[in-house]
């Protein structure tokens, strides 16, 4: 992948929009998250409970499905280790930190993750292709 400088200020641009969804999600709103991922495969999520999925409409629903155990007033925030875009595909790496109230829980649960997400382009929109994250051990 060539690190394109005038992609790469796009894609950073485009990474507000990916974590007002991420935000999104984990106060119980798959929308915008559904917004910004692909439409057609190849598509995949490695989830943090071990979970692989894989194809486009599969991913979508396997997100709707956890963005439901959600609800309003999350704390959200990533913090991005490396990232690169060039015409065609973008990724970023890092750490996302979370608080969230989940639904049956009566304290906020913390979510402290290891991030890597590949992006491609499609109709012109970078569109989330594939999510890895785990636990973060400290």
């Amino acid at each position: 992948m060539t690190n394109d400088a005038n992609h790469l200020e796009e894609f950073k641009r485009f990474m507000k929009v990916r974590l007002s969804a991420s935000t999104a999600f984990v106060e119980g709103n798959f929308k915008l998250l559904e917004d910004i991922s692909v439409g057609e495969s190849p598509a995949t999520i490695f989830a943090p409970n071990g979970t692989c999925v894989q194809g486009a409409g599969e991913v979508n629903a396997f997100n709707e499905k956890g963005a439901a155990n959600f609800l309003p007033g999350a704390e959200n925030h990533f913090a991005v280790m490396h990232q690169a875009a060039d015409e065609h595909l973008a990724y970023w790496t890092g750490i996302q930190r979370s608080t969230v109230k989940m639904k049956g829980q009566d304290k906020d649960v913390v979510f402290n993750l290891r991030v890597t997400e590949i992006f491609r382009k499609e109709n012109g929109e970078w569109k989330l292709a594939h999510r890895h994250a785990d636990k973060l051990s400290e």
